[in-house]
């Protein structure tokens, strides 16, 4: 750990969430002059205050022990680029339009990657009031179940998540014919085609 990086660092973040060295070191029980002598280089936190640290100054503890923070590329606003992280731990589902660093449960996520449709998945798709409505079988049991389905186009994702033992299936405006992507826990994200591609197959 680079002292001094470290501390410009929480220099900049407290300042920037308005906060005082009193309230830092009032926030994790310790003196102001400890947060001073952080923010001089003239010493770091204890690793039992990182975490505490990293919460008041609204940062990863990994951004505090490299005393930086790597900007991402700005965001093009092209949905299409969608990249989707789901939490090993607690099965969060988080998504970003762009270069993004996610944490969730203390570790860092990185994108999971669609594969082509596999021909054990069945999906179905009716047309029906002005939706399309798509099914697909999957066991939907405790350990293996479909955790969600996407549909991705130009600017717009539609998320539909579900849970074991739910019916596998959901509907979207008909204007929506994006990519179609489904996670399982069992077989991982899955690119499914666009639902062109899918009505093509079926010959609606």
């Amino acid at each position: 750990m680079d002292c001094m990086k470290t501390g410009r660092l929480i220099a900049q973040l407290r300042k920037e969430k308005g906060l005082t060295q009193k309230n830092i070191a009032d926030a994790l029980g310790i003196q102001n002059k400890t947060v001073s002598k952080w923010e001089c280089g003239l010493g770091a936190p204890d690793t039992s205050l990182l975490s505490d640290l990293a919460v008041i100054l609204g940062v990863d503890t990994r951004r505090i022990l490299e005393g930086e923070i790597r900007p991402n590329r700005p965001d093009n606003g092209n949905m299409a680029r969608t990249k989707f992280y789901i939490c090993p731990v607690c099965g969060n589902i988080m998504f970003s339009s762009g270069s993004a660093s996610m944490f969730c449960c203390g570790r860092k996520l990185e994108p999971v990657k669609a594969e082509k449709c596999e021909d054990g998945l069945s999906i179905n798709i009716e047309h029906m009031d002005a939706e399309w409505f798509i099914s697909f079988n999957h066991p939907m049991e405790k350990d293996n179940y479909m955790m969600f389905a996407a549909c991705v186009k130009g600017d717009v994702v539609y998320l539909n998540r579900f849970y074991p033992q739910q019916s596998p299936q959901f509907s979207l405006p008909d204007s929506l014919m994006g990519r179609l992507y489904l996670y399982s826990t069992s077989m991982g994200m899955v690119d499914a085609g666009t639902i062109k591609e899918i009505i093509k197959k079926q010959n609606i």
